[in-house]
């Protein structure tokens, strides 16, 4: 299976389908931190390459519910709409299985609420961090290793220069489940 992880510069969702046997390759503007298949620039370049399903995680900066204090700003300078555009760019695109990977934000109430919402606890992480999913063509994750301890390490992050780097990596569970769940299904 042809597989696309945009926004990802980390390359663990893109090794995790690696891993399963798929033909995967990441996308970023920033370059990869592991070496593998990977695009350096805007995802929107590889979008018409002939793909069997996409993982999206773009850029939440400006859509994020935690930043609502700063809506009026983004509104007004036109980051918002710019980031609202995007987003929609990628649910649209021309392929047959999409995922779309953002915490919680204005595109549940713009478009349409998330197919899922998942937190990393239930994927062999004891921490917390809603993540929502929206899906189609692909059936909603199913947790993998449901573990105690419901820290918020990333929520109590302190300010860095690389914190939104660190906030935004996908956990090495959800990742695994992602590759081997959907990945199994779109063989079927």
């Amino acid at each position: 299976m042809k597989v696309l992880i945009g926004g990802e510069y980390s390359g663990r969702v893109r090794d995790a389908f690696i891993a399963c046997g798929h033909d995967a390759m990441s996308c970023d503007l920033l370059p990869t931190e592991r070496p593998g298949p990977h695009y350096q620039g805007d995802v929107r370049d590889v979008l018409d390459y002939p793909l069997d399903i996409a993982v999206f995680h773009p850029p939440c900066t400006d859509l994020s519910v935690s930043g609502a204090r700063h809506f009026a700003e983004k509104r007004v300078d036109g980051r918002q709409q710019a980031s609202v555009s995007f987003f929609m760019t990628l649910a649209k695109a021309d392929i047959p299985r999409i995922a779309i990977e953002n915490p919680v934000c204005i595109m549940s109430s713009l478009w349409r609420k998330p197919d899922q919402i998942i937190q990393p606890w239930q994927f062999g992480h004891g921490e917390t961090k809603a993540t929502c999913l929206w899906l189609k063509g692909l059936p909603p994750l199913k947790p993998t290793n449901v573990v105690e301890g419901r820290e918020a390490r990333i929520h109590r992050m302190p300010p860095s220069e690389n914190r939104g780097k660190l906030r935004s990596e996908t956990y090495a569970g959800i990742a695994e489940a992602m590759a081997r769940q959907w990945g199994e299904i779109a063989n079927v």
